[in-house]
Formats: structure tokens, sequence, C-alpha cells
């Protein structure tokens, strides 16, 4: 099986995690890849080129998008791919029309159908992505979900000290963009409720300054602290004793499935897709929106309550051994596969 995957997508993002830990379990799996991609995130290219994994970058820039189009076509005549996947909206729009029967459409969010006017397949993340996409005229027979993954075996925690918080306190971690719709704001608010708490806020964007000046305006320094983009969430995530996730708009949410990966307890917001998957008191807490009250109360309960920490994380591991694990998602992704090679043909040329 030979597989070309077209990403466009930021230097780091979630999006970006799923697409770069999805090709490493590919490529476990036996899978021949190729990767076209934007030059700036040397951490996926050099992970990519290290499990063996040819690469090729573009610009993606859609004002003047022949260069790209060019690389694209010339790495597909190159690879001769069984299987072409186009990761995200702009990615899609890069899709040549001669290869539509073997081109495969993949939904991080809520996409127009128009992006993948090239892509005969497509493929959601979560059940409402799902939705999306047949709403917009795609048959149940080009389109599936197929969820992500997370592993972390292995991972030794983040020694507390490194990040000046001491040992015995609770920490609650936010894997998060520092954006509006991430409900960060919340979060400080609620921890400023919570006086024994720290928080660990690991990610960038445009809210940095604001969230910093909020922090330090409820009095929160000493306990909040903010680690910039991690690539080693695993890590941090053996360390915390609770996930804090409180967006106001999330399609899915990968931080639900790390941390029942982890094996840490789960405070989420009801944003559409945690909702679709949390359980309340079984595999989580989930609150309301922008409620900062609900944040601290069920924060608070998971941090003071061991047996309901524990009930959180055992729920959340039957969750995620159920539809989460890299074995579901190879399996799942080679049975896609398959079926596309059938109907494709061999590749001609």
């Amino acid at each position: 099986m030979r597989v070309l995957h077209v990403m466009a997508g930021a230097d780091e993002g979630g999006a970006e995690n799923i697409m770069l830990e999805s090709v490493l379990a590919l490529a476990e799996a036996g899978v021949t890849q190729h990767v076209v991609t934007r030059p700036g995130n040397r951490f996926r290219i050099e992970k990519f080129e290290a499990a063996g994994i040819g690469t090729a970058t573009a610009s993606f820039n859609t004002s003047w998008p022949f260069p790209s189009r060019k690389i694209i076509g010339e790495a597909i005549a190159a690879f001769k791919p069984d299987v072409i996947e186009y990761w995200m909206g702009r990615a899609g729009q890069f899709a040549p029309a001669a290869y539509r029967a073997r081109s495969i459409a993949w939904y991080g969010g809520y996409y127009k159908l128009s992006r993948f006017r090239n892509c005969e397949w497509h493929v959601g993340l979560t059940i409402d992505l799902l939705r999306h996409i047949r709403e917009q005229g795609v048959g149940e027979d080009r389109s599936t979900i197929i969820h992500t993954y997370a592993d972390f075996r292995g991972a030794e925690p983040t020694p507390r000290a490194s990040l000046s918080t001491p040992e015995g306190v609770p920490v609650a971690l936010s894997l998060a963009r520092l954006h509006e719709k991430k409900g960060l704001d919340t979060l400080l608010e609620a921890a400023a409720r919570l006086p024994d708490l720290f928080v660990w806020i690991a990610g960038e964007g445009p809210l940095e300054a604001e969230l910093k000046a909020q922090s330090a305006r409820l009095g929160l320094d000493s306990r909040v602290r903010f680690l910039g983009w991690r690539n080693d969430r695993g890590a941090l995530l053996a360390a915390c004793d609770v996930v804090a996730f409180p967006s106001r708009y999330e399609p899915f949410g990968t931080v639900t499935v790390d941390a029942w990966a982890a094996g840490r307890p789960l405070v989420a917001a009801d944003a559409v897709g945690p909702a679709a998957y949390v359980k309340d008191g079984v595999n989580g807490l989930l609150v309301a929106k922008n409620d900062v009250d609900a944040l601290a109360s069920a924060l608070g309960r998971v941090i003071y309550d061991k047996a309901l920490a524990a009930r959180l994380v055992e729920g959340g591991r039957a969750s995620y051994d159920s539809q989460f694990t890299k074995a579901v998602f190879q399996r799942d992704s080679l049975a896609l596969y398959e079926r596309i090679r059938a109907h494709a043909g061999p590749f001609a040329g």
C-alpha cells in the first residue's frame, strides 16, 4: 500500500499533531508513504525522515498556487500512490482532478465541500463532522469516521521542579492554543477560586499577552505556568493531576483522547466535540461553557475526591480502548485504503 499525504497546516497545532502521529502509526503498520507539507515545522519533517518517509515541501500559497501544484504533481508522478490523503481544507484545494478516484478529504473541522471538489472520499474525525460531510451531499459509501488515537506508553513525567512547581500540589494541565475559543480565560478565573491549584498551559497564540495580564491581575503568577508550544505532551500529562479542557468551540479536541490515554481525569466544557464523547461522571466531568463556577467546582471535585478521579480514569480508559487506540486507527485506515485501491485500480503512469 502506497499513500501520499498532503498537509498545508500550521507549523504547530492539534490537527498537525494528528497528521504526524497518523503517518507514523501507518508506517509501523507497513504502509509505504510520502509527505508533501510546508517547510516550517522541522520537528515534524525530521520525524518523517527518521521513519524513512520521504518528504517534499511547498508553500501552499492560494494566491499563486502554480508552484505548489507543480510540486504535488511531481510527487504524485514519482511516488505513484494508491491513495492520496489531503489533510484539511487548504491542502484539498490543491488536489488534481485527474486523481479524484483515489483522493481522500480529511476533515478536522467544518470545511466546505467545495474545498475538496477533487476528492471522491471523505473522512470525518467525529460523529458530528461525518454528519456535516453527508449533509453537504456526500454519500454514505464515500464517507466514514476514522478516529484519532493517542499512545503515551513509556512517557516519563516532566520533573515539576523544571516548571517551578512544588511536589505534592495539584496541577491542572491545559493543552491549547492561546485563542479566545479555547476558554483559557475561564480556566484562569476558576483557578483563582482554588488556592491550592497550579495550572500549566501548553500552547502559543494571539492571546498570550492578554492571558498573562489576566493571570497577573488575578494574583496567579505564582501558580500559573505558560509553557509555550510543547512536543512532549505525554510527559506533561504524566506529571499532572487533572486535564482541563474549557473550550468554547471544539469540533472534537484531541485533548479528550490524550487524557484518557494518559490515565488522567478530564474536566471538559460542553463544546460540540467533547459533548459527543464525554459522559459526565463516567469518563470525565462535563460542564457548561463559560461557567467559571461550574469549572472551578468540577476541578475541585477531581482534585479532592480521589475515588471520583479514579472512576473517571477507569471510564476514560474504557472509552479509549474501545475507539481510540493505535490498533483501531491502523485497522480502520487500512480498511479504507484497501477499498479505495480496489475502486481506483492500479496507478496509471
